[in-house]
Order: structure tokens, then sequence, then C-alpha cells
């Protein structure tokens, strides 16, 4: 594998240490900047909205530049954003940074998959990609609990500026190791690049990384009551919990790269079936505290073995757009987010228990099972549709060279 792929994981460490760390961070901010805990939990959500607008409009904006000097300007932007939020003085200000910091986000693993799969042999793709998306996983086992430390130790802003430092490594990075390339971008500009997303297998992709990542967040959103309530952890214990739900999943990506390859439509099912699987087992597997962190590990692994795969989908369905769809792609897995937590909180608040969540996400990983089945009909349709057409062209001019 090019050493090319190297710079997107470092890029993509310090995307997923700055996105996930806030969580961890919450009750120290909120202490600083003397606001309620619920007020600081939109510092989150600010940064989520920056990944869902910035994603496809990034991608779209930039479509006709290198795509190597796109991902040094969007690492660049990426800097910017957690520099200002170290120095932010107040929550508003903060909240503005945050949100500047989500921008580039989708849009770099976006642009980054389309550079990786074009460093590597055809047979190779889903491998190149999830060894980006390595940086993003990795990131929960090291980066996250790092930054965390550090921030309750030495500050929530010594964080950011930590942050920052990983973001200019990235750009080194990718100043040395990414080759110069010239945009490959349609005919028809921004117009032709939007096009490629009203295709409905495209639709039905994102669709399917929206429920079956919605089925994962269902679950993770409140793995904390769940350690703690059900498994009976101490809170000191969740952190080292939670970096194993990071090791699970650094398994699965690669896993799911390297089965996709051969596979790409078995591994995304066999995915989205393990993941239905281990949520619907999570009442029982709460049960103990070894098959609890059992079920951690087995969560990150199952939800990111589609990582790959999804993405790859989606940039084969647009192909006259790929880094546009490969965007999108990013902003349905913060749609994902968003939504799968809303919907685990629906299962609390309904009273049906603190593992309810699970069983809500299992639920969201049957409709992405259903929605990939459905993608699955509509371009096995489409094909034979295409050999229809194709034999009825060549049928005609056969039997006519048979009676000259």
């Amino acid at each position: 594998m090019p050493l090319a792929l190297l710079a997107l994981a470092v890029g993509a460490f310090g995307i997923g240490t700055t996105e996930f760390v806030m969580m961890g961070l919450l009750p120290d901010v909120a202490d600083d900047l003397h606001i309620s805990l619920p007020t600081a939990g939109h510092l989150v959500s600010a940064y989520a909205l920056g990944v869902v607008i910035g994603a496809p409009l990034l991608a779209a904006v930039t479509a006709r530049m290198s795509r190597r000097t796109v991902l040094i300007g969007l690492m660049t932007l990426f800097v910017l954003g957690n520099a200002l939020s170290a120095f932010a003085p107040g929550n508003e200000s903060l909240l503005a940074a945050r949100f500047l910091s989500g921008l580039p986000h989708g849009a770099f693993f976006g642009v980054g998959a389309v550079v990786a799969t074009n460093l590597v042999a055809p047979e190779r793709k889903a491998r190149s990609v999830s060894l980006m998306f390595l940086g993003l996983t990795v990131a929960n086992i090291a980066g996250v609990p790092v930054a965390t430390l550090m921030g309750q130790h030495l500050g929530w802003r010594a964080t950011f500026l930590g942050v920052s430092a990983i973001g200019l490594a990235a750009i080194a990075s990718l100043f040395l190791l990414i080759p110069h390339d010239h945009t490959h971008a349609p005919a028809g500009g921004l117009r032709g690049e939007l096009a490629a997303l009203r295709s409905l297998p495209v639709w039905l992709a994102l669709g399917t990384t929206v429920a079956g990542f919605g089925a994962l967040f269902s679950a993770y959103s409140y793995v904390t009551p769940m350690l703690t309530d059900s498994a009976g952890f101490a809170e000191s214990s969740v952190t080292l919990l939670l970096a194993l739900f990071g090791v699970g999943a650094t398994v699965g990506n690669l896993l799911g790269g390297r089965l996709a390859d051969h596979s790409l439509r078995a591994t995304l099912f066999g995915g989205l079936t393990s993941l239905a699987a281990v949520l619907l087992l999570f009442p029982v597997l709460m049960r103990a505290q070894w098959s609890a962190a059992l079920a951690v590990t087995l969560l990150g692994m199952a939800a990111f073995v589609t990582g790959s795969p999804l993405q790859l989908m989606v940039m084969e369905k647009a192909s006259a757009a790929p880094s546009l769809a490969s965007s999108a792609n990013q902003a349905a897995f913060n749609l994902a987010n968003a939504g799968g937590a809303w919907i685990g909180g629906l299962a609390l608040a309904a009273g049906f228990g603190v593992t309810s969540p699970a069983v809500a996400g299992a639920g969201l990983a049957v409709l992405g099972l259903a929605v990939a089945g459905v993608a699955y009909a509509v371009d096995r349709r489409r094909e034979v549709v295409r050999v229809g057409r194709v034999v009825a062209t060549h049928v005609p001019e056969q039997s006519g060279a048979l009676h000259r």
C-alpha cells in the first residue's frame, strides 16, 4: 500500500480525536464558561452541523481543484477551527469555532477516499479506504483518551491546541506524501456534480449509511449508563471500555476493507446482520462485566465492517462525481449520529430500560438491511434492462447480415 495513505490516516486521526473528545470535556468546558451541561452539549451539535453542511458544499465548490490542494486546504481550515476553539473567550465564540472545525470533516474523508482509491489497483480499493479510516478508529483507542486526560489535567484549551498540532503534522504529511494531481471534474461543473446525486442507487446507498450507523449510535450514545447501571462498572472504568470499542472498530474496519475487495455486497449484508445480532444480545451481555466488555468490542467491530463498503458503494454509484458523493456519505454518517441518539433516547424516555437503546438500534440495523436489499434489487433490475437493450441492438444487425 502506498505511503501516501499514511498522510490521509494522520488527518483522519486528528479529525476523529476532535470529533469525539468534546463529549469527555463537556463538564470542564461547562464549568470554565459558566454554562449548564445541556448548553455545553450544543457544542457537539455545532460540530455535527458543520460536517453536514460542509461535506457536500466544500466538495462541490472545490471540484475543479487539484485534490492534493483541496486536502491541504481542508486540513488548514481544520487547524484554524481548533486553534480558535482553544482561544474562544465565551460559549458563542466556541460554538462558532466548533462549527468551523466541523466544516472540513466530511469533505476531507470524501476527497481522501477518492485519492486513496486512485493510488491503488482496482482490487484493493476498499482496503485503501479502510486504511484511511484507520486513523479515525485509532483515534478512539489513543487519541480521545489521551486528549481527554490532557484536558482534565492541563485544561480543555490545551486539548484543542494539541489537536491543532496533529493537524499541522497532517498538513506536512499531505504536502510530502500525496502526489501532485489534476482534477477530474465533470464537464458540467457544479451542476454536473449535483446531477450525479439524483440517482436512486446513490440515495439508497446513503440511506443504508443513515440506518446502519444510526443503529450504532442508538446504542453507543448511551453505552456509559449501560456499563455503569446494568453491568456494574465504576465510572472510572468507562474510558478503558470505550478504548475496547476503538479496538473492535479498528479490527472491523480492516476486516471490512479486505472482505469488501472480494465481495462488496456480501460484506455489507454480513456486517449489518452481525450488527443487528450484537445489538439484540446487548440486554443479555450487559448483565455481567466480562460479557459487557465483549459486547462493546463486538459493537465496534460489527459496525465498522460496513464503513469501507458503504463509502466505496456510494462512490461507485456516483462515478461522475465521486468526491461529492463520498463527502455526502460523511454527512449521512453524522445524520446517523444525531438520529440514532434521538431514537435511542426515545426508547429510554419510554421507560423500556437502560439497554433499550441497543434494541432500538437493532431495529435500525434491520432497516438498513432492508434498504440495502432494495438497492440490490434496483441494481439487478437495471442490469437486466441494460443487457436487454444490448441484445435488442445487436440481434437485428446479426439477422440482416444472415439475410444478405
